[in-house]
């Protein structure tokens, strides 16, 4: 015997007896110090317990006499709490005795495996049947149409295969039969409230800590849904679950899972339903791909935690032994019923008689396996403590080698080494792990892929990617991610789902990382927007992995735009404009070539639609608008556009959406009515007015439309239809028609939220006005801000004829004579109105468009010079937009051309600033010297104009 062995041995056997009477035990005494010596869990309870030493010395335990034992002792106990100490102190006592005999020898790693199960059994189901018969008598029994119903229990993992190890948890996952209520007691209560009860207190009862231990760390991850499933399950629920939800890992597990319950009618049931799922009839290359997975797993949590001295879960370990034979189980089982067992014994025999596996190669994978097993159980016994490391500690080294049949603890090392480097041999032929995109190269692929496929904390997840982001950074990005794991039960993904998600993931990570963003953490959240949106539709989940170059277009777009991200989250069909990188990249065209393209290619998807399927129309124009609006911005964040053009392009594409839907909504309209009698050929007699930024051609992502409907209908006209109406009649439907179609939210949104209240009389006038009677409030009612409002305002959809009468409406106004200081006290005192009403901005923000030198101070600066010099220059009527109206002012001498030229480009700027904003959703810039002095520069020209 090793001389440390012996030396702690002849200590805890002092200890044993000063502890009690030795000379009852002198007959032990050589066998007791020899075994101490290796296990103080066994020296320890016999101290507490003399008697346990003899029953542990002479006892070579039967498999099966645990059961009846344990029932006899649990039915004299009337306390839950009497029940758990039972429990506790039968399980350590058993124990004893187990790893009595496992040290001295007594019998074979195969017959300790066994008893250990067979000890989990009884007690597992003994715990079980004393809470059910307790529970039964207060609120009935769950009947059933064989019997009352068990509480059906799942052992999976090691237990299911009757191989757990000494100092084990045990997975369970617990089902019923059929939903309904307790039968004969006075208070009765539903079977799922009846069997979540007992299933809380079975698990207490075996995962409790008390002053005599625990019997079982209990893990119930295994059941459908995992932690956030029920406890317990109904058999419908449950073959749902897995019939639609349940994984390739889930699967895996199911080889291994045993029903503890005695065989009946019931428990027939639940084999039937797992069996299909476990076992499939056909080879699909899904089986393959998941393996290929949960291989690279395997192997990236070892490269992970390092555990090169982990027999079990290292390279070469318990683990890669048990994958092997379940592999195959997985593969052929469906068509191989021999492979249908829980055992690896079995399993292996099986693969064997198949000629799957060369007999020779499994037969010495077994005898690695129970070596590993052997020591495995060494390690264990020592503490009762549930370790699969190999020690650095002297004494244990000594315990692990005499005990598995070595000299010392090198030689044991050798030939656990040699064991280890076959099995991981075998692991590495059986499925090929590779990755053609990344290559075996890419560090940070590999990272990724550990961060996101793998278990781990936040101290790991920190040092797994601390290469590449600061620490401040990755912890941020790990509670997004747990946030974001969280939030997928809602899904109810299937298996085909979970895998892509699974692929997509670290391929996103390493995307966003590899994007070196100054906010990787808030790229992360845009980008997982997106994702979250798409997760129940595993067709885009693919297009993003299938397609990374749509990923990185993806990442891109979010990284400069928050507000791209949220239209995508929102409408997740402009994914497919991704896969299309050209149409991102907008030409720097006229508006009329712009107008041309656009208008062709909305005709032409319009053109497949039945002209009155109305809600189709509004849906194919507003995906359209989306569509459109991505690629605008896209090429506006690549540069490819100037901060004018966007507008430009945005600008007309609303115009040819608005002149699109005047056409459908005179189709609808004519259709009940007819048309009104005044109309010629091509004619329709009605016109949209665009004002503000519309008019102006400054549209941004997401802006307003500011609409006036005129008609030029003769007072007397009526329609002529079977139905005949008034033409001032007719226009307004058809004003309101228009409206619905703008306004109305689809599964697409609106197309365009619009605001009419700069018609005549406002909120109180008629919806669609008559030409003349526009030029008549003009000239007699209209305040100043409205003719200012007027400068900004042209005609932008409708008939041609009836808009060019609205310019020359339009050029009379505003060239008439005006009073110049009663002019510049209107204008200044309505921009003082709209600063204090609409500036959001604070101290260190600023609102672009309403501060003191912002956007509005120069468009009012615009509109003043257009009012007070139109009458002596029309040209200053010609242009609505700003950047021309400026360059009118210089051209009338108004302004020095430099001067004009600084306006010009502090109008820009600031525009491009607010552009910027919009696509980041924000409101407010940060304030800033090269700000300030912009707006300084502004401020100067207002004060010199009306101060």
């Amino acid at each position: 015997m090793n001389r440390i062995i012996e030396q702690k041995g002849q200590a805890l056997w002092q200890r044993f007896c000063e502890s009690n009477d030795a000379d009852d035990y002198a007959e032990y005494q050589t066998h007791t110090q020899a075994v101490f010596g290796l296990s103080p869990f066994v020296a320890e309870h016999c101290i507490r317990h003399p008697e346990w030493l003899r029953y542990a010395a002479d006892n070579r335990l039967p498999v099966s006499g645990f059961a009846s034992e344990l029932r006899t002792r649990l039915n004299e106990q009337s306390t839950e709490d009497a029940v758990q100490r039972e429990l506790r102190q039968f399980r350590n006592r058993a124990m004893c005795a187990i790893a009595w005999q496992d040290l001295t020898h007594g019998q074979s790693i195969e017959d300790s495996l066994k008893q250990v199960s067979a000890l989990a059994n009884a007690l597992i189901y003994e715990a079980y049947h004393w809470h059910y018969e307790a529970l039964s008598q207060r609120y009935g029994v769950p009947a059933g149409p064989y019997g009352a119903q068990p509480m059906l229990m799942l052992a999976m993992g090691k237990l299911g295969g009757g191989e757990l190890n000494f100092s084990s948890d045990i997975d369970l996952i617990f089902c019923y039969p059929y939903k309904g209520e307790t039968e004969g007691a006075r208070k009765t209560i539903e079977n799922q409230q009846f069997f979540t009860k007992l299933a809380q207190r079975l698990i207490a009862a075996l995962n409790k800590i008390t002053v005599d231990g625990q019997v079982f760390r209990v893990d119930m991850r295994l059941r459908p849904f995992g932690d956030s499933g029920p406890l317990v399950t109904h058999l419908a629920a449950m073959e749902d679950y897995y019939q639609e939800q349940g994984r390739a890992w889930e699967r895996f597990a199911m080889i291994k899972a045993r029903i503890i319950n005695p065989e009946d009618d019931y428990t027939r049931e639940l084999k039937d339903i797992l069996r299909p799922f476990t076992y499939r009839r056909y080879l699909d290359f899904t089986t393959i791909d998941a393996l290929r997975h949960m291989k690279g797993l395997i192997n990236r949590e070892i490269r992970r935690r390092g555990l090169t001295n982990n027999i079990k879960l290292g390279p070469g370990g318990i683990r890669e032994v048990e994958f092997f034979a379940q592999s195959f189980q997985l593969i052929h089982g469906g068509r191989e019923p021999a492979l249908q067992c829980h055992g690896l014994k079995a399993t292996l025999d099986g693969l064997a008689e198949l000629d799957i596996v060369e007999a020779e190669t499994l037969t010495q994978m077994y005898d690695h396996y129970l070596f590993l097993r052997k020591t495995e159980h060494t390690l264990q016994q020592f503490n009762d403590e549930q370790t699969q490391t190999l020690p650095d500690d002297e004494w244990q080294q000594a315990v692990v080698a005499q005990v598995t049949g070595f000299h010392d603890y090198s030689a044991f090392k050798q030939q656990l080494n040699a064991a280890m480097s076959f099995i991981h041999d075998q692991f590495n032929e059986l499925v090929e792990v590779h990755d053609e995109e990344h290559g075996d190269t890419d560090d940070l692929y590999v990272h990724c892929k550990d961060a996101w496929q793998v278990d781990l904390d936040e101290q790991e997840f920190c040092l797994t990617l601390q290469a590449w982001l600061p620490a401040e950074h990755a912890t941020a990005l790990f509670a997004r991610l747990t946030s974001f794991r969280a939030g997928l039960r809602q899904f109810r993904l299937g298996e085909r789902g979970a895998s892509t998600l699974d692929e997509l993931m670290p391929e996103l990570l390493h995307t966003v990382i590899s994007a070196g963003a100054d906010k990787p953490v808030e790229l992360t959240d845009r980008v997982l927007r997106v994702v979250s949106a798409i997760t129940g539709r595993t067709t885009y989940l693919n297009l993003l992995l299938e397609n990374l170059d749509v990923l990185r277009q993806l990442v891109r777009l979010c990284e400069r735009s928050d507000w791209i991200a949220e239209q995508i989250s929102r409408f997740p069909l402009l994914l497919d404009e991704l896969l299309t990188p050209l149409y991102l990249q907008q030409q720097n065209t006229s508006l009329e070539e712009s107008r041309a393209e656009y208008t062709d290619e909305l005709r032409q998807q319009l053109l497949r639609i039945d002209p009155d399927d109305v809600e189709q129309i509004m849906d194919n124009c507003r995906q359209f608008k989306l569509c459109q609006q991505l690629r605008i911005a896209a090429s506006d964040i690549s540069g490819s556009l100037p901060i004018n053009k966007v507008s430009d392009k945005l600008t007309v594409l609303a115009e040819v959406l608005l002149d699109t839907l005047i056409f459908h909504a005179f189709h609808q309209i004519s259709q009940r009515f007819g048309i009104p009698e005044h109309l010629q050929s091509d004619e329709i007699g009605f016109g949209v007015i665009g004002y503000g930024k519309l008019g102006g051609y400054e549209l941004g992502y997401g802006s307003d439309l500011d609409l006036v409907f005129i008609h030029n209908a003769p007072r007397s006209a009526v329609t002529n239809g079977k139905k005949q109406i008034e033409a001032q009649q007719f226009y307004i439907k058809l004003a309101q028609r228009v409206m619905h179609l703008l306004s109305t939210t689809t599964l697409f949104g609106q197309l365009y939220e619009t605001d009419l209240r700069l018609r005549p009389s406002g909120a109180a006038g008629l919806l669609c006005c008559h030409i003349d009677g526009f030029e008549t409030y003009q000239h007699n009612e209209a305040w100043t801000w409205e003719h200012q409002a007027l400068v900004r305002a042209r005609g932008v959809a409708g008939d041609k004829a009836l808009l060019n009468s609205f310019d020359d409406v339009r050029k009379r106004v505003l060239t008439l004579n005006r009073d110049k200081v009663k002019l510049a006290e209107d204008v200044t005192s309505m921009r003082q109105k709209m600063r204090a009403h609409l500036d959001g901005g604070k101290a260190d923000t600023v609102d672009l468009k309403q501060c003191e030198g912002g956007i509005t101070d120069i468009e009012f600066m615009a509109q003043y010079w257009v009012l007070a010099h139109a009458s002596d220059n029309p040209s200053l009527t010609v242009y609505p937009d700003n950047l021309r109206i400026l360059d009118a002012v210089s051209q009338a001498g108004l302004l020095e051309t430099g001067e004009v030229a600084e306006l010009q480009n502090a109008y820009l700027t600031l525009r491009d600033y607010y552009h910027q904003l919009t696509l980041a959703d924000s409101k407010y810039a940060q304030a800033s010297d090269t700000l300030d002095a912009l707006r300084n520069k502004v401020r100067t020209r207002w004060k010199l104009l009306f101060e």
